[in-house]
Protein backbone atom coordinates (compact mmCIF):
# COMPACT_ATOMS: atom_id res chain seq x y z
CA UNK A 1 0.00 0.00 0.00
CA UNK A 2 1.01 3.18 -0.88
CA UNK A 3 2.59 5.52 2.11
CA UNK A 4 2.50 8.77 0.02
CA UNK A 5 -0.90 10.75 0.66
CA UNK A 6 -3.11 10.86 -2.01
CA UNK A 7 -4.09 14.14 -3.89
CA UNK A 8 -6.48 15.28 -6.28
CA UNK A 9 -5.04 15.83 -10.12
CA UNK A 10 -8.72 16.03 -11.82
CA UNK A 11 -12.30 15.85 -11.78
CA UNK A 12 -13.85 12.61 -12.72
CA UNK A 13 -16.04 14.71 -15.15
CA UNK A 14 -13.03 16.44 -16.84
CA UNK A 15 -11.90 13.18 -18.59
CA UNK A 16 -13.38 12.05 -21.82
CA UNK A 17 -13.42 7.92 -22.11
CA UNK A 18 -10.73 6.47 -24.04
CA UNK A 19 -8.86 9.84 -24.01
CA UNK A 20 -5.62 10.14 -21.93
CA UNK A 21 -5.07 13.36 -20.51
CA UNK A 22 -1.35 14.79 -18.95
CA UNK A 23 -1.53 15.84 -15.44
CA UNK A 24 0.92 16.94 -12.88
CA UNK A 25 1.57 15.58 -9.14
CA UNK A 26 4.01 18.10 -7.90
CA UNK A 27 6.61 17.48 -10.56
CA UNK A 28 5.63 14.14 -11.94
CA UNK A 29 4.01 14.03 -14.78
CA UNK A 30 1.06 11.29 -14.57
CA UNK A 31 -1.21 9.96 -17.65
CA UNK A 32 -4.92 9.48 -16.73
CA UNK A 33 -7.35 7.23 -18.84
CA UNK A 34 -10.97 6.79 -18.08
CA UNK A 35 -12.33 3.92 -18.79
CA UNK A 36 -16.43 4.11 -17.07
CA UNK A 37 -16.03 5.29 -13.61
CA UNK A 38 -12.92 3.83 -13.23
CA UNK A 39 -9.31 5.67 -13.84
CA UNK A 40 -5.98 4.06 -14.72
CA UNK A 41 -2.63 6.62 -13.52
CA UNK A 42 0.49 5.85 -15.53
CA UNK A 43 3.61 7.42 -16.12
CA UNK A 44 3.08 10.45 -18.63
CA UNK A 45 6.00 9.44 -21.44
CA UNK A 46 6.90 6.51 -22.93
CA UNK A 47 9.80 4.43 -21.65
CA UNK A 48 11.16 3.81 -25.18
CA UNK A 49 12.08 7.55 -26.12
CA UNK A 50 9.57 10.04 -23.88
CA UNK A 51 7.16 10.13 -26.58
CA UNK A 52 4.06 11.97 -24.62
CA UNK A 53 1.60 9.00 -24.64
CA UNK A 54 -1.64 11.64 -24.12
CA UNK A 55 -0.84 11.68 -27.93
CA UNK A 56 -1.33 8.44 -28.30
CA UNK A 57 -4.13 6.42 -29.06
CA UNK A 58 -6.29 3.72 -27.16
CA UNK A 59 -8.15 0.87 -29.45
CA UNK A 60 -9.17 -2.52 -27.99
CA UNK A 61 -8.29 -1.89 -24.60
CA UNK A 62 -4.52 -1.02 -25.74
CA UNK A 63 -2.79 2.43 -25.29
CA UNK A 64 -0.53 2.46 -28.48
CA UNK A 65 2.19 5.66 -27.95
CA UNK A 66 2.29 8.23 -30.87
CA UNK A 67 6.08 8.32 -31.95
CA UNK A 68 6.89 4.41 -32.46
CA UNK A 69 4.09 2.22 -31.49
CA UNK A 70 5.16 0.70 -27.91
CA UNK A 71 1.89 -0.45 -26.91
CA UNK A 72 0.35 -1.38 -23.39
CA UNK A 73 -2.37 -2.80 -21.73
CA UNK A 74 -4.36 -0.31 -20.02
CA UNK A 75 -5.89 -1.94 -17.72
CA UNK A 76 -2.12 -2.68 -15.76
CA UNK A 77 0.30 -0.94 -18.23
CA UNK A 78 2.11 -4.10 -19.36
CA UNK A 79 4.15 -4.26 -22.36
CA UNK A 80 2.07 -5.59 -25.55
CA UNK A 81 4.16 -4.49 -28.45
CA UNK A 82 8.30 -3.04 -28.48
CA UNK A 83 10.29 -0.83 -28.71
CA UNK A 84 9.81 0.21 -25.21
CA UNK A 85 10.72 -2.95 -23.38
CA UNK A 86 9.75 -1.78 -19.44
CA UNK A 87 6.30 -1.85 -18.37
CA UNK A 88 4.54 1.85 -17.83
CA UNK A 89 5.11 2.91 -14.38
CA UNK A 90 1.75 2.54 -12.43
CA UNK A 91 0.09 4.59 -9.48
CA UNK A 92 -2.30 4.53 -6.97
CA UNK A 93 -5.21 5.90 -8.65
CA UNK A 94 -9.22 6.44 -6.73
CA UNK A 95 -12.23 8.39 -7.43
CA UNK A 96 -13.39 10.00 -4.84
CA UNK A 97 -16.88 12.61 -4.65
CA UNK A 98 -15.92 12.73 -7.72
CA UNK A 99 -12.54 13.69 -7.75
CA UNK A 100 -9.84 11.72 -8.93
CA UNK A 101 -6.98 10.80 -6.55
CA UNK A 102 -3.60 10.05 -7.19
CA UNK A 103 -0.19 9.04 -4.94
CA UNK A 104 3.26 10.25 -6.02
CA UNK A 105 4.38 6.80 -4.85
CA UNK A 106 4.32 3.98 -7.61
CA UNK A 107 2.88 0.54 -7.24
CA UNK A 108 6.02 -2.15 -8.12
CA UNK A 109 3.48 -4.24 -8.97
CA UNK A 110 0.33 -3.98 -11.30
CA UNK A 111 -2.06 -6.88 -11.08
CA UNK A 112 -3.43 -8.81 -13.34
CA UNK A 113 -1.17 -9.58 -16.77
CA UNK A 114 1.53 -7.20 -15.79
CA UNK A 115 1.88 -9.04 -12.78
CA UNK A 116 4.86 -11.70 -13.69
CA UNK A 117 6.28 -8.85 -15.44
CA UNK A 118 6.63 -6.11 -13.77
CA UNK A 119 7.92 -8.39 -10.59
CA UNK A 120 10.73 -9.56 -13.12
CA UNK A 121 11.55 -6.61 -14.43
CA UNK A 122 11.74 -4.73 -10.74
CA UNK A 123 12.62 -8.00 -8.85
CA UNK A 124 14.74 -7.22 -5.70
CA UNK A 125 18.45 -8.38 -6.56
CA UNK A 126 19.56 -10.07 -3.33
CA UNK A 127 16.33 -12.30 -4.32
CA UNK A 128 17.55 -12.81 -7.65
CA UNK A 129 21.06 -13.82 -5.85
CA UNK A 130 19.27 -16.17 -3.87
CA UNK A 131 17.04 -17.78 -6.68
CA UNK A 132 20.08 -17.94 -9.12
CA UNK A 133 22.36 -19.59 -6.12
CA UNK A 134 19.77 -22.53 -5.71
CA UNK A 135 19.16 -23.23 -9.16
CA UNK A 136 23.19 -23.62 -9.74
CA UNK A 137 23.06 -26.50 -7.47
CA UNK A 138 20.71 -28.24 -10.54
CA UNK A 139 22.47 -27.27 -13.34
CA UNK A 140 20.34 -24.54 -14.37
CA UNK A 141 19.06 -24.40 -17.99
CA UNK A 142 21.26 -22.14 -20.66
CA UNK A 143 19.20 -19.74 -22.92
CA UNK A 144 21.92 -18.51 -25.35
CA UNK A 145 21.29 -14.76 -27.19
CA UNK A 146 23.73 -14.36 -30.39
CA UNK A 147 23.62 -11.05 -30.87
CA UNK A 148 22.67 -7.55 -28.52
CA UNK A 149 21.19 -5.61 -30.84
CA UNK A 150 17.23 -4.77 -30.95
CA UNK A 151 16.10 -8.31 -30.91
CA UNK A 152 19.07 -9.47 -27.87
CA UNK A 153 17.94 -6.52 -25.56
CA UNK A 154 14.26 -7.46 -26.25
CA UNK A 155 14.91 -10.92 -26.06
CA UNK A 156 16.29 -10.65 -22.54
CA UNK A 157 13.76 -8.46 -20.87
CA UNK A 158 11.14 -10.40 -22.26
CA UNK A 159 12.68 -14.23 -20.86
CA UNK A 160 12.37 -12.54 -17.95
CA UNK A 161 8.93 -11.18 -18.38
CA UNK A 162 7.77 -14.21 -19.06
CA UNK A 163 9.29 -16.18 -16.39
CA UNK A 164 12.31 -18.23 -17.11
CA UNK A 165 14.84 -17.80 -14.24
CA UNK A 166 17.60 -19.61 -14.93
CA UNK A 167 20.76 -18.52 -17.11
CA UNK A 168 20.98 -16.25 -19.86
CA UNK A 169 24.22 -15.68 -21.90
CA UNK A 170 24.13 -12.76 -23.85
CA UNK A 171 26.80 -13.03 -26.54
CA UNK A 172 28.62 -10.48 -28.86
CA UNK A 173 31.48 -8.79 -29.99
CA UNK A 174 30.78 -5.56 -29.55
CA UNK A 175 31.51 -4.37 -26.12
CA UNK A 176 28.78 -1.54 -25.25
CA UNK A 177 25.41 -2.93 -23.97
CA UNK A 178 22.88 -3.07 -26.61
CA UNK A 179 22.13 0.26 -27.86
CA UNK A 180 19.47 2.04 -30.21
CA UNK A 181 21.04 2.01 -33.51
CA UNK A 182 17.98 4.04 -35.25
CA UNK A 183 20.08 7.07 -33.96
CA UNK A 184 23.33 5.90 -36.31
CA UNK A 185 21.46 7.17 -39.20
CA UNK A 186 18.77 9.89 -38.33
CA UNK A 187 21.15 11.93 -35.25
CA UNK A 188 24.87 11.22 -35.73
CA UNK A 189 25.82 12.04 -38.96
CA UNK A 190 24.27 15.55 -38.74
CA UNK A 191 25.53 16.33 -35.72
CA UNK A 192 22.43 16.35 -33.27
CA UNK A 193 24.01 13.62 -31.48
CA UNK A 194 27.68 12.66 -30.39
CA UNK A 195 27.94 9.05 -30.54
CA UNK A 196 28.75 8.70 -26.38
CA UNK A 197 25.33 9.83 -26.14
CA UNK A 198 23.97 6.94 -27.99
CA UNK A 199 20.81 5.92 -25.76
CA UNK A 200 20.99 2.11 -24.34
CA UNK A 201 18.01 -0.51 -25.22
CA UNK A 202 18.03 -0.84 -21.24
CA UNK A 203 18.97 1.00 -18.23
CA UNK A 204 21.88 0.74 -15.94
CA UNK A 205 22.16 -1.96 -13.93
CA UNK A 206 19.04 -3.94 -15.72
CA UNK A 207 21.71 -6.48 -16.52
CA UNK A 208 23.21 -7.13 -13.26
CA UNK A 209 19.91 -6.69 -11.26
CA UNK A 210 18.42 -9.70 -13.56
CA UNK A 211 21.43 -12.01 -13.42
CA UNK A 212 21.86 -12.04 -17.16
CA UNK A 213 25.61 -12.79 -18.05
CA UNK A 214 26.95 -10.85 -20.93
CA UNK A 215 29.70 -12.39 -22.79
CA UNK A 216 31.62 -10.04 -25.13
CA UNK A 217 33.18 -12.32 -27.63
CA UNK A 218 32.98 -13.84 -31.65
CA UNK A 219 30.89 -16.47 -32.46
CA UNK A 220 32.81 -18.52 -34.74
CA UNK A 221 30.15 -21.57 -34.86
CA UNK A 222 27.26 -22.44 -33.23
CA UNK A 223 26.38 -26.55 -33.84
CA UNK A 224 22.21 -26.56 -34.31
CA UNK A 225 22.64 -30.54 -33.45
CA UNK A 226 24.93 -30.27 -31.14
CA UNK A 227 23.85 -27.28 -29.32
CA UNK A 228 26.77 -26.01 -28.89
CA UNK A 229 28.63 -22.43 -29.59
CA UNK A 230 32.24 -21.76 -30.00
CA UNK A 231 33.92 -18.62 -30.14
CA UNK A 232 37.48 -17.07 -30.66
CA UNK A 233 39.72 -17.24 -27.22
CA UNK A 234 36.66 -18.60 -24.68
CA UNK A 235 35.29 -21.92 -23.96
CA UNK A 236 32.71 -23.77 -25.66
CA UNK A 237 29.28 -22.92 -24.64
CA UNK A 238 26.61 -25.64 -24.39
CA UNK A 239 22.96 -24.60 -24.16
CA UNK A 240 19.55 -25.67 -23.95
CA UNK A 241 17.64 -23.16 -26.36
CA UNK A 242 19.12 -20.23 -28.08
CA UNK A 243 18.37 -17.09 -30.18
CA UNK A 244 19.85 -16.30 -33.45
CA UNK A 245 19.59 -11.85 -33.05
CA UNK A 246 23.25 -11.01 -35.13
CA UNK A 247 21.27 -9.12 -37.65
CA UNK A 248 22.73 -7.79 -40.70
CA UNK A 249 26.16 -6.81 -42.20
CA UNK A 250 25.86 -3.91 -44.79
CA UNK A 251 26.97 -4.87 -48.19
CA UNK A 252 29.12 -3.07 -49.99
CA UNK A 253 28.43 -3.61 -54.19
CA UNK A 254 30.81 -4.34 -56.12
CA UNK A 255 32.96 -1.34 -57.23
CA UNK A 256 36.04 -1.30 -59.49
CA UNK A 257 38.87 0.36 -57.51
CA UNK A 258 37.26 -0.26 -53.73
CA UNK A 259 40.29 -2.83 -52.81
CA UNK A 260 42.59 0.27 -53.00
CA UNK A 261 43.70 0.85 -49.50
CA UNK A 262 43.98 4.17 -49.59
CA UNK A 263 39.78 4.50 -49.72
CA UNK A 264 39.53 2.62 -46.79
CA UNK A 265 38.81 5.32 -44.73
CA UNK A 266 36.12 6.92 -47.25
CA UNK A 267 34.12 4.44 -48.66
CA UNK A 268 32.06 3.94 -45.83
CA UNK A 269 29.39 1.94 -44.34
CA UNK A 270 26.83 2.15 -41.27
CA UNK A 271 26.31 -0.62 -38.96
CA UNK A 272 27.68 0.24 -35.93
CA UNK A 273 29.11 3.26 -33.34
CA UNK A 274 32.37 3.12 -35.11
CA UNK A 275 31.00 3.60 -37.73
CA UNK A 276 28.69 6.40 -37.24
CA UNK A 277 31.82 8.01 -35.38
CA UNK A 278 33.90 7.75 -38.39
CA UNK A 279 31.32 9.20 -40.60
CA UNK A 280 30.80 12.21 -37.99
CA UNK A 281 34.19 12.98 -38.59
CA UNK A 282 34.66 13.03 -41.72
CA UNK A 283 30.96 14.92 -42.35
CA UNK A 284 32.87 17.29 -40.25
CA UNK A 285 35.54 17.90 -42.78
CA UNK A 286 33.93 17.34 -46.07
CA UNK A 287 32.07 19.37 -48.40
CA UNK A 288 30.81 16.69 -51.47
CA UNK A 289 29.25 13.70 -50.54
CA UNK A 290 27.91 10.92 -52.46
CA UNK A 291 25.07 8.37 -50.95
CA UNK A 292 25.10 5.19 -53.00
CA UNK A 293 21.17 3.81 -52.71
CA UNK A 294 17.86 5.36 -51.94
CA UNK A 295 16.64 3.31 -49.49
CA UNK A 296 16.02 4.07 -45.66
CA UNK A 297 19.29 4.16 -44.27
CA UNK A 298 20.46 5.98 -47.22
CA UNK A 299 18.21 8.46 -47.05
CA UNK A 300 18.30 9.32 -43.56
CA UNK A 301 21.98 9.86 -44.18
CA UNK A 302 21.29 12.35 -46.61
CA UNK A 303 18.98 14.02 -44.61
CA UNK A 304 21.46 14.31 -41.73
CA UNK A 305 24.40 15.55 -44.06
CA UNK A 306 21.95 18.10 -45.62
CA UNK A 307 21.38 19.24 -42.16
CA UNK A 308 25.29 20.33 -41.68
CA UNK A 309 24.91 22.07 -45.19
CA UNK A 310 27.05 19.45 -47.04
CA UNK A 311 26.49 18.76 -50.55
CA UNK A 312 24.97 15.58 -51.15
CA UNK A 313 23.98 13.90 -54.32
CA UNK A 314 21.84 10.61 -54.02
CA UNK A 315 22.62 7.55 -57.01
CA UNK A 316 19.57 5.82 -57.46
CA UNK A 317 19.45 2.72 -59.37
CA UNK A 318 16.08 3.22 -60.04
CA UNK A 319 13.93 6.61 -61.36
CA UNK A 320 12.37 7.49 -57.56
CA UNK A 321 13.62 6.16 -53.73
CA UNK A 322 10.91 2.98 -51.85
CA UNK A 323 9.60 2.58 -55.38
CA UNK A 324 9.41 -1.09 -54.32
CA UNK A 325 8.03 -0.69 -50.75
CA UNK A 326 5.31 2.13 -51.55
CA UNK A 327 5.20 2.33 -55.26
CA UNK A 328 6.32 5.66 -57.47
CA UNK A 329 3.46 8.08 -56.58
CA UNK A 330 4.85 7.91 -52.43
CA UNK A 331 8.34 8.09 -53.38
CA UNK A 332 8.25 10.50 -55.46
CA UNK A 333 6.88 12.61 -52.08
CA UNK A 334 10.00 11.38 -50.22
CA UNK A 335 12.25 12.68 -53.44
CA UNK A 336 10.27 15.87 -53.35
CA UNK A 337 11.73 16.52 -49.90
CA UNK A 338 14.68 15.87 -50.39
CA UNK A 339 14.59 18.38 -53.35
CA UNK A 340 13.09 20.98 -51.49
CA UNK A 341 15.75 20.52 -48.80
CA UNK A 342 18.61 20.83 -51.69
CA UNK A 343 19.96 16.72 -51.91
CA UNK A 344 20.82 16.38 -55.44
CA UNK A 345 19.40 12.73 -56.90
CA UNK A 346 21.40 11.03 -60.05
CA UNK A 347 18.69 8.53 -61.28
CA UNK A 348 18.55 5.48 -63.70
CA UNK A 349 22.17 5.51 -62.43
CA UNK A 350 24.94 3.12 -60.48
CA UNK A 351 28.08 4.08 -59.66
CA UNK A 352 30.96 1.17 -61.44
CA UNK A 353 33.85 2.33 -60.09
CA UNK A 354 35.58 4.67 -57.56
CA UNK A 355 39.31 5.92 -57.77
CA UNK A 356 41.16 7.74 -55.03
CA UNK A 357 42.43 11.26 -54.71
CA UNK A 358 41.46 14.47 -53.64
CA UNK A 359 38.85 14.61 -54.65
CA UNK A 360 37.54 10.92 -54.90
CA UNK A 361 36.34 10.47 -58.00
CA UNK A 362 33.02 8.08 -57.94
CA UNK A 363 32.52 7.20 -61.43
CA UNK A 364 29.13 6.77 -62.96
CA UNK A 365 27.89 3.66 -65.44
CA UNK A 366 28.33 5.68 -68.51
CA UNK A 367 31.10 7.86 -67.95
CA UNK A 368 30.21 10.71 -65.68
CA UNK A 369 32.25 11.43 -63.01
CA UNK A 370 31.35 12.59 -59.39
CA UNK A 371 33.64 14.13 -57.58
CA UNK A 372 33.32 13.99 -53.72
CA UNK A 373 35.15 13.63 -50.72
CA UNK A 374 33.76 10.39 -49.55
CA UNK A 375 30.89 8.29 -50.51
CA UNK A 376 28.02 6.77 -48.07
CA UNK A 377 26.85 2.80 -49.28
CA UNK A 378 23.55 1.83 -47.66
CA UNK A 379 22.54 -0.80 -50.19
CA UNK A 380 21.22 -3.34 -48.12
CA UNK A 381 22.80 -6.21 -45.72
CA UNK A 382 23.20 -9.95 -45.86
CA UNK A 383 22.04 -12.07 -43.09
CA UNK A 384 24.75 -12.87 -40.19
CA UNK A 385 24.14 -16.63 -40.13
CA UNK A 386 27.35 -17.67 -41.84
CA UNK A 387 28.31 -19.47 -38.25
CA UNK A 388 25.16 -21.31 -38.10
CA UNK A 389 25.59 -25.08 -38.52
CA UNK A 390 23.21 -27.62 -38.47
CA UNK A 391 20.07 -26.03 -40.38
CA UNK A 392 18.99 -25.11 -43.64
CA UNK A 393 20.00 -21.52 -45.18
CA UNK A 394 18.36 -19.68 -47.75
CA UNK A 395 20.20 -18.65 -50.55
CA UNK A 396 19.93 -14.91 -49.06
CA UNK A 397 21.24 -16.32 -45.64
CA UNK A 398 18.08 -16.17 -44.10
CA UNK A 399 16.77 -18.94 -41.50
CA UNK A 400 13.14 -19.85 -41.95
CA UNK A 401 11.05 -19.85 -38.61
CA UNK A 402 7.55 -21.12 -37.77
CA UNK A 403 5.57 -18.51 -36.36
CA UNK A 404 6.89 -18.98 -32.90
CA UNK A 405 10.40 -17.77 -34.35
CA UNK A 406 11.46 -21.37 -34.33
CA UNK A 407 14.11 -22.73 -36.33
CA UNK A 408 14.56 -26.03 -34.99
CA UNK A 409 14.22 -28.20 -31.48
CA UNK A 410 16.20 -25.53 -29.07
CA UNK A 411 16.85 -22.96 -31.81
CA UNK A 412 15.31 -20.18 -32.23
CA UNK A 413 16.10 -16.54 -34.92
CA UNK A 414 14.60 -13.25 -34.89
CA UNK A 415 15.05 -10.27 -37.03
CA UNK A 416 17.35 -9.59 -40.06
CA UNK A 417 17.79 -13.01 -40.03
CA UNK A 418 14.46 -14.89 -39.64
CA UNK A 419 12.11 -15.50 -42.69
CA UNK A 420 8.51 -15.92 -40.90
CA UNK A 421 5.32 -16.54 -42.50
CA UNK A 422 2.60 -13.45 -42.63
CA UNK A 423 0.18 -12.30 -44.35
CA UNK A 424 -1.41 -15.55 -46.55
CA UNK A 425 1.09 -17.50 -45.54
CA UNK A 426 3.83 -16.00 -47.72
CA UNK A 427 7.35 -16.15 -45.68
CA UNK A 428 8.99 -12.80 -45.66
CA UNK A 429 12.49 -11.29 -44.24
CA UNK A 430 12.17 -7.98 -43.10
CA UNK A 431 14.74 -5.66 -42.05
CA UNK A 432 13.10 -3.46 -39.39
CA UNK A 433 14.10 -2.86 -36.32
CA UNK A 434 11.25 -2.75 -34.59
CA UNK A 435 10.26 -6.34 -36.42
CA UNK A 436 13.23 -7.82 -34.70
CA UNK A 437 11.78 -6.73 -31.17
CA UNK A 438 8.72 -8.30 -32.08
CA UNK A 439 10.35 -11.22 -32.84
CA UNK A 440 12.37 -11.39 -30.23
CA UNK A 441 9.51 -11.15 -27.78
CA UNK A 442 7.80 -13.95 -29.76
CA UNK A 443 10.49 -16.00 -29.29
CA UNK A 444 11.39 -15.42 -25.76
CA UNK A 445 7.44 -16.34 -25.22
CA UNK A 446 7.81 -19.78 -26.92
CA UNK A 447 11.36 -20.51 -25.58
CA UNK A 448 10.01 -19.97 -21.66
CA UNK A 449 6.44 -21.45 -22.19
CA UNK A 450 4.58 -18.51 -22.16
CA UNK A 451 2.12 -19.19 -25.40
CA UNK A 452 1.49 -17.67 -28.34
CA UNK A 453 2.65 -14.39 -29.05
CA UNK A 454 -0.51 -11.63 -30.64
CA UNK A 455 -0.64 -11.31 -34.33
CA UNK A 456 2.19 -9.11 -35.57
CA UNK A 457 2.13 -5.90 -37.63
CA UNK A 458 5.29 -4.67 -38.78
CA UNK A 459 6.14 -0.69 -38.11
CA UNK A 460 8.89 1.19 -39.49
CA UNK A 461 9.77 4.90 -38.58
CA UNK A 462 11.86 7.25 -40.89
CA UNK A 463 13.79 10.45 -40.34
CA UNK A 464 13.93 13.25 -43.37
CA UNK A 465 14.46 16.77 -42.33
CA UNK A 466 12.27 16.68 -39.18
CA UNK A 467 9.30 14.92 -40.85
CA UNK A 468 8.95 11.35 -39.42
CA UNK A 469 7.39 8.87 -41.53
CA UNK A 470 5.07 5.76 -40.21
CA UNK A 471 4.90 2.71 -42.38
CA UNK A 472 2.34 -0.23 -41.09
CA UNK A 473 2.69 -3.86 -42.49
CA UNK A 474 4.26 -5.20 -45.54
CA UNK A 475 2.18 -5.39 -48.89
CA UNK A 476 3.91 -7.16 -51.42
CA UNK A 477 1.36 -5.52 -53.96
CA UNK A 478 -1.99 -3.02 -53.95
CA UNK A 479 -4.27 -2.37 -56.62
CA UNK A 480 -6.05 0.94 -54.82
CA UNK A 481 -3.57 4.08 -52.66
CA UNK A 482 -6.42 5.53 -50.68
CA UNK A 483 -5.07 9.41 -49.63
CA UNK A 484 -6.08 11.35 -46.92
CA UNK A 485 -4.98 14.41 -45.71
CA UNK A 486 -2.76 16.93 -47.66
CA UNK A 487 0.29 15.57 -48.85
CA UNK A 488 1.97 18.43 -50.58
CA UNK A 489 2.51 19.68 -47.16
CA UNK A 490 3.61 16.05 -45.53
CA UNK A 491 0.40 15.71 -43.44
CA UNK A 492 -1.26 12.52 -44.76
CA UNK A 493 -2.37 9.11 -44.22
CA UNK A 494 -1.67 6.73 -47.84
CA UNK A 495 -3.78 3.14 -46.91
CA UNK A 496 -2.18 0.63 -49.58
CA UNK A 497 -5.03 -1.85 -49.76
CA UNK A 498 -6.11 -4.99 -51.99
CA UNK A 499 -9.44 -6.19 -52.40
CA UNK A 500 -10.71 -3.78 -50.02
CA UNK A 501 -8.59 -4.77 -47.44
CA UNK A 502 -5.26 -2.63 -46.16
CA UNK A 503 -2.61 -4.04 -46.60
CA UNK A 504 -0.25 -1.42 -45.20
CA UNK A 505 -0.09 2.43 -44.52
CA UNK A 506 2.10 5.31 -45.07
CA UNK A 507 1.68 7.98 -42.95
CA UNK A 508 3.53 11.95 -41.97
CA UNK A 509 2.38 14.11 -38.93
CA UNK A 510 -1.14 12.39 -38.04
CA UNK A 511 1.00 10.08 -35.42
CA UNK A 512 -2.58 9.74 -33.15
CA UNK A 513 -4.36 8.27 -36.04
CA UNK A 514 -1.44 5.68 -37.48
CA UNK A 515 -1.10 4.93 -33.66
CA UNK A 516 -4.86 3.32 -34.32
CA UNK A 517 -4.48 1.82 -37.40
CA UNK A 518 -1.40 -0.32 -35.88
CA UNK A 519 -3.46 -2.12 -33.45
CA UNK A 520 -6.68 -2.34 -35.72
CA UNK A 521 -4.25 -3.96 -38.48
CA UNK A 522 -4.04 -7.28 -36.34
CA UNK A 523 -6.98 -8.25 -37.77
CA UNK A 524 -8.28 -8.05 -41.22
CA UNK A 525 -9.08 -4.05 -41.61
CA UNK A 526 -11.37 -3.05 -44.59
CA UNK A 527 -10.70 0.11 -46.14
CA UNK A 528 -14.17 1.93 -45.15
CA UNK A 529 -13.11 0.75 -41.57
CA UNK A 530 -9.82 2.11 -41.49
CA UNK A 531 -10.99 5.40 -42.97
CA UNK A 532 -13.58 5.85 -40.35
CA UNK A 533 -10.55 4.91 -38.10
CA UNK A 534 -8.49 7.92 -39.05
CA UNK A 535 -11.77 10.38 -39.29
CA UNK A 536 -11.51 10.33 -42.81
CA UNK A 537 -15.05 11.38 -43.95
CA UNK A 538 -14.71 11.28 -47.31
CA UNK A 539 -16.53 7.84 -48.22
Amino acid sequence: MSTQPMQKVAALSELEEAQPRRVKLGDTPILLIRTGNAVHAYSADCPHAGAPLEEGAICHGRLICPWHKATFEIDSGAIVEPPALLPLTRYPVKVEGGDVLVSAESIESASGAADAQTTSLRSDATQGVQHANAAEAAQPQVFAIVGAGAAGAAACAALREFGYRERIVLIDDDAHAPYDRTVLSKFVPSGDMAVDDVPPLLPDGFFEQHQIERLHAHATRLDAQRREIEFDGQPLLRYDAALIATGGTPKLPRLRGSEDPALNERLLLLHNRADAARLADLASQAKHVVVLGGGFIGLEVAASLRKRKLRVTVVLTGSVPFEKQFGAELGRLFMKLHEENGTEFRTNAQIEGVEAGEPLRARLAGGDVLDCDFVVAGTGITPATHFVTGVAHNDDGGLNVDASMRVTDGLYAAGDVAAFPYGDGRRVRIEHWRVAQQHARAAARAMAGAGDAPPLVPFFWTAHFDRNFNYLGHPQSWDEIVMTGTPDTYEFVALLCKHGFVAGALGCGRDTELARLAEAMREPLSRDDARRLIGDNQH
